[in-house]
């Protein structure tokens, strides 16, 4: 359904992707991964066209997307991350919009839009101006408009960021049934445990490259031999307790990946068990009081900080 093939991009002087390649079955469902920065949303913008690689190709369905730009984008539908709605209008006035800025028009309007409506969970809202809508609902509805025409491949840029829980999980089931019907998807995601839910397979960007891709099994294989351990400090000065434990840790060891999160602080070791021990010890040492020690097993988030170095919000 697609295949990107070695996409290079610079902005001035500073190159921004370094030849990312990479190929989706029809019906996959795909999780792009990467810190701000990362090259994630250039990326985004050549695979629908809205951006020009320096060089490289994309097809989609069989269609380059250089040549035959137009018949390619039809194939695709994008849920952008901010909100592409006319505020004035209806619901349904905004999914008619696009019905017809798709080029499509006939029979099928009224249905398709009823059915939209439905997938979305709106159809009691569909005369109510978009303008009075939560968040939430108008994530829903900007899904709709994505969605309306049926695309073989949706590409969705943090479609859940602000909302509350309940529009959350809508939209999660949503995108779990457009991919049990077939249709190919991309979904970019700062929340680990949406991707963990929603993809078979995930790449994992950072300085403008895929440095790692595959399922969870054989990414989670990445760190097979590194377990985090997560030191909860009680912070009664501010940063002062944090400071002073990152650098005994960094004394005892300064080879290891320190990240920092609030008032914890994490660290990857091929022994935990030993390495925990001594650190409680020092710790305690230096009179900061321990909420809690933890040793955790690798999950997606675990090898995400691991290859990256950063919190995924740096």
């Amino acid at each position: 359904m697609l295949i990107v093939k070695d996409i290079k991009k610079n902005y001035e002087n500073k190159q921004v992707l370094k030849g990312v390649s990479f190929q989706l079955k029809k019906g996959e469902s795909f999780g792009l991964l990467g810190p701000n920065g990362a090259g994630k949303s250039t990326l985004i913008g050549i695979m629908t066209g809205l951006i020009r690689a320096a060089s490289g190709t994309v097809t989609i369905g069989g269609k380059d997307l250089n040549k035959e730009t137009k018949h390619a984008q039809q194939l695709i539908g994008i849920v952008p991350q901010e909100i592409a709605l006319y505020l004035h209008l209806t619901a349904k006035e905004n999914l008619m919009f696009w019905w017809r800025m798709y080029g499509l028009k006939g029979k099928e309007l009224k249905s398709r839009v009823q059915e939209t409506l439905e997938l979305i969970g709106l159809e009691d809202r569909a005369n109510d101006k978009v303008k009075v809508f939560s968040g939430g609902m108008k994530r829903r509805v900007n899904i709709g408009c994505a969605i309306l025409h049926r695309p073989k491949l949706l590409i969705m840029d943090e479609p859940t960021v602000g909302i509350d829980p309940q529009s959350r999980n809508h939209i999660l089931e949503t995108v779990k049934t457009l991919n049990s019907e077939g249709m190919t998807m991309i979904y970019t995601s700062h929340y680990m445990e949406e991707v963990e839910y929603l993809c078979e397979r995930m790449a994992i960007m950072d300085h403008g490259s895929i440095i790692a891709m595959g399922d969870q099994r054989e990414l989670s294989e990445l760190v097979e031999n590194q377990r985090e351990i997560i030191f909860t400090i009680k912070c009664e000065h501010g940063q002062n307790e944090i400071d002073r434990v990152r650098q005994y840790i960094h004394e005892y060891d300064p080879i290891k990946e320190i990240v920092v999160q609030g008032n914890q602080i994490k660290i990857f070791d091929q022994h935990p068990q030993q390495l925990l021990s001594r650190l409680i010890q020092g710790v305690t040492a230096l009179n900061v009081q321990i909420i809690s020690a933890e040793i955790v097993e690798p999950n997606l988030e675990n090898v995400f900080l691991y290859l990256t170095s950063k919190k995924l919000r740096d």
